[in-house]
């Protein structure tokens, strides 16, 4: 918005128009936006649309302080109460001061465009919103007008007198004037992409998944190289969404807990744990009621039942190659087959031979020359063999 204002101001348009509809966002981006509109040299139109859509909290805010505030039917604006940014209620204190604060920004900006004051103030105050009617019949009224479109507003502001911020006054000339469409460039639209609350979690979940299993299989490289990449880009995303820290907290517990199902005999207990945190933690990520701030339930299922299999399947493997018989070192030698090489008497040195390789073996019972054996013990450089297979190796 702040470079939309740039290029008009550069450009001398005759209007700049913002069509809004949000949820609300974060206290200090809305104070950067309400401040570079009002020194604005081009008049700024806030037109709350299409119909059926919102500018609350901040969208309430930046919509009563812009030259012109317009509404399309079956809209509404307010409930600016602020809140902390994980969605969480502030501790007492700090709410009154920053509702004061808030409600004080909201008074002067209304009070500057000569717009109803005290609904500003209780809109932050007392979380009130209004629809279009409410808002455009109120006395002052909060908005100017209510229009279907952009067509509309720019129709009825033609020949329009109106005050900025600063007491002059423009008279807006819309007739004849061509319109220029201002959309994101590709870094904006790429940086709103990642700020989706469903690419945010699937950036959280590969984070971690490759992680995972760089830790399980060090020297991969790639999938360290590349979890990595998504938990700093997820991370990112979190500055601007409403995360609760908690449901991050159970998501990484839950993956824990499926490391520990290769250490712990569980039977399946912590696996299940492990399904469980990865669950509750996705659906608590995002602590807001503004479903657009939400992650999907058709997206945190299959995420969740993915992650859960391959971390179960990698568990699996884990437990495996524990269980595998060694093959290398002294460990790998024991329950090997070896051929005797001479008669090897009971206590008595002999020797054997296997894997290639000639050994100094002994024995608790005799053993005839050329009789097949097994290797029972590994002391050094010399084996104890046996003619039974040993049960555990």
């Amino acid at each position: 918005m702040i470079e939309a204002i740039d290029r008009a101001d550069r450009d001398g348009a005759v209007l700049l128009v913002f069509t809004l509809r949000t949820p609300g966002g974060l206290l200090d981006s809305t104070n950067s936006i309400v401040s570079r509109m009002l020194a604005a040299k081009t008049p700024v139109a806030v037109f709350v649309g299409p119909s059926g859509s919102r500018a609350a909290s901040a969208g309430f805010l930046i919509t009563i302080a812009a030259d012109v505030a317009a509404m399309a039917p079956g809209t509404h604006i307010g409930a600016a109460h602020p809140v902390e940014g994980g969605g969480e209620k502030l501790d007492e204190t700090m709410a009154k001061k920053v509702a004061s604060d808030v409600a004080a920004a909201a008074r002067s900006w209304a009070n500057g465009r000569g717009r109803n004051a005290k609904l500003a103030d209780e809109a932050v105050r007392e979380s009130r919103s209004f629809t279009e009617v409410e808002a455009v019949g109120a006395d002052p009224p909060l908005i100017d007008m209510v229009v279907a479109d952009v067509p509309q507003l720019l129709a009825r502001l033609d020949g329009q007198t109106v005050r900025r911020f600063d007491g002059r006054s423009v008279v807006i000339r819309t007739a004849g004037a061509r319109v220029v469409p201002v959309e994101m460039n590709w870094r904006q639209r790429w940086l709103s992409t990642l700020a989706h609350p469903n690419i945010a979690y699937l950036l959280l979940s590969l984070g971690m998944l490759g992680l995972t299993i760089e830790l399980w299989n060090p020297g991969a490289v790639l999938p360290g190289v590349a979890g990595g990449l998504c938990l700093l880009l997820a991370f990112f995303t979190f500055q601007v969404l409403p995360v609760n820290y908690a449901g991050v907290l159970l998501i990484l517990f839950g993956v824990v807990l499926f490391v520990l199902e290769i250490k712990v005999v569980s039977h399946g207990v912590l696996s299940a744990g492990g399904v469980l945190s990865l669950l509750f933690g996705s659906m608590m990520l995002m602590d807001t009621s503004a479903p657009e701030l939400k992650v999907s339930l058709a997206v945190i299922l299959p995420v969740v039942a993915g992650l859960s299999a391959i971390l179960v399947l990698l568990a699996r493997l884990g437990i495996a190659s524990q269980r595998r018989r060694a093959t290398t070192g002294s460990t790998g030698m024991i329950g090997t087959a070896a051929r005797t090489i001479g008669p090897i008497a009971p206590g008595a040195s002999g020797r054997v031979s296997t894997r290639g390789e000639i050994w100094i073996a002994t024995a608790s019972e005799p053993i005839a020359d050329g009789e097949e054996v097994y290797v029972t013990a590994v002391d050094g450089l010399r084996l104890t063999v046996s003619r039974k297979r040993p049960d555990t190796v």
